[in-house]
């Protein structure tokens, strides 16, 4: 399997903007044109959007993931956790859908989780157009980006439940020892009521709703510690539903693909076969 990404080369010949094959760098689609709910402004800050990535193969798209960057709620790794990862997606013949959600300390919870089901809704409607099958489209975050993945695993309404989810080195947990305090922090506020912070303890509302997953993790990741990852596993299993974790004795927090590295870097191979075995490629 490659592990360098493909550079996408060329655009779509269709009249709709967000069904263009988006050039790396090319200008995000807003996710609510008209201003998003509960907009404090009108910067850029306020704006969440979403950028297309579709593979370079005049072939069918028949899957596509809405990825989630990280960045503790309060930035975003749009290179390696965002462009990167699409354009990997890409080389495996799936569309990927860069989501930019907005921020704490600016914006706290329910915004970023409105964005990413808004996400949801929004490639869904245009599946026909985008060659995609509504009945597989996921969601992939990274460490906080993985909090907003799980949550829009375990808090969805009608037509936001993604299909599957992909978590690498998620934070999890805001009730636990090994809470990222950061993140609860800018999603939460100081001094969260007790009630919102266990609603967003994602692994006490897994359900046998919750889709299939697959987790990675390293067990020396010091930001975000792998119990988050065992924690999400563990409810998953007794849920009864499917499951893959992986956890790499190696690697720092933040690491994305691990390209640099021969040993992490495998777990990408490890996600395409969890990918083929449940029929998303």
């Amino acid at each position: 399997m490659r592990l360098v990404p493909r550079l996408l080369l060329c655009a779509l010949l269709t009249a709709s903007l967000f069904a263009q094959r988006n050039a790396p760098d090319a200008k995000p689609e807003l996710l609510w044109p008209q201003g998003a709910p509960g907009a404090l402004g009108d910067t850029d800050g306020d704006k969440p959007a979403l950028s297309l990535y579709l593979p370079k193969d005049e072939k069918p798209v028949h899957a596509g993931v809405v990825v989630c960057p990280g960045g503790g709620y309060g930035a975003l790794a749009m290179d390696h956790e965002g462009k990167q990862i699409a354009q990997w997606l890409n080389s495996l013949g799936v569309a990927a859908f860069v989501l930019k959600y907005r921020l704490g300390p600016r914006y706290r919870h329910p915004a970023p989780l409105q964005d990413v089901q808004q996400a949801i809704r929004m490639v869904r409607s245009r599946a026909a157009e985008l060659h995609l099958d509504p009945s597989r489209l996921g969601v992939w975050g990274f460490s906080a980006g993985g909090h907003l993945a799980s949550t829009a695993g375990t808090h969805f309404d009608r037509g936001t439940r993604p299909d599957f989810m992909i978590l690498s080195y998620p934070v999890i947990s805001f009730t636990a020892p090994y809470t990222h305090k950061g993140s609860k922090r800018n999603l939460l506020g100081e001094e969260p009521d007790a009630k919102l912070v266990d609603l967003l303890s994602n692994e006490f509302h897994v359900t046998a709703e919750t889709p299939p997953t697959f987790l990675f993790h390293t067990n020396a990741d010091a930001g975000v510690p792998p119990e988050n990852s065992v924690a999400f596993y563990l409810a998953l299993r007794k849920a009864g539903v499917p499951a893959e974790l992986h956890i790499y004795e190696r690697g720092a927090h933040g690491v994305g693909l691990a390209s640099t590295d021969a040993t992490l870097s495998s777990w990408g191979a490890r996600l395409a076969d969890w990918l083929r075995t449940r029929g998303i490629l």
